[in-house]
């Protein structure tokens, strides 16, 4: 057959074709896991543990900020207590993780005067709060997209290392660190020691 007079496709072939590789995206994506579409865009910490001796406590945090209810929030002011902070958002996969054990420590620590403060660094109010009623969070949260907190707490947050907690002692002064997803033992262990200070 001479090349130069091929038949032209038809419409139905061409529809035809056209059909074809729409289902096979389809399928193609049927066949992919995309349980890790929420992993995308956070550092995970290495889940390592730190606690610091009284006599090798830096300066005590200061920061401000409102929280996601718009109440006014100056860790200044949590002086006298200890403090759990909290780095987190809402579409990260470890912060998901935690969330309930976190929750079931705020509550069980809470007679004792322990405080927790989330900081969470990428949401607007919508999706925070969302995760917050979601997970039943008994304690508030303050938006840091300008990184302002995070660079008040720089040298014992990791850059961009999400979830991470800080626990500080009375003084307010960083007494421990989890880097990564907090082991509820783990978290459970620093309070004790801390609070007993």
């Amino acid at each position: 057959m001479n090349p130069l007079h091929r038949p032209r496709p038809t419409r139905r072939r061409l529809l035809g074709g056209a059909a074809g590789a729409a289902l096979m995206s389809v399928l193609a994506a049927c066949g992919t896991d995309t349980s890790e579409r929420y992993d995308t865009g956070y550092v995970a910490g290495d889940g390592v543990s730190t606690e610091i001796a009284p006599a090798d406590r830096g300066e005590p945090v200061a920061f401000t900020g409102t929280s996601f209810a718009g109440e006014a929030v100056d860790i200044a002011a949590m002086r006298g207590s200890v403090v759990v902070l909290n780095v987190w958002y809402a579409s990260c996969a470890p912060c998901r993780q935690e969330a309930p054990d976190l929750k079931a420590i705020a509550e069980e620590y809470a007679p004792q005067g322990v405080s927790f403060l989330g900081i969470n660094v990428r949401d607007a109010a919508g999706p925070a709060q969302a995760f917050e009623q979601n997970f039943a969070i008994p304690y508030p949260s303050v938006p840091d997209t300008d990184a302002s907190i995070m660079y008040a707490l720089r040298g014992q947050v990791a850059p961009n290392a999400v979830p991470s907690t800080l626990v500080l002692d009375a003084q307010g002064r960083v007494a421990a660190r989890i880097s990564g997803a907090i082991d509820p033992s783990t978290l459970r262990s620093m309070l004790d020691t801390v609070i007993a200070e």
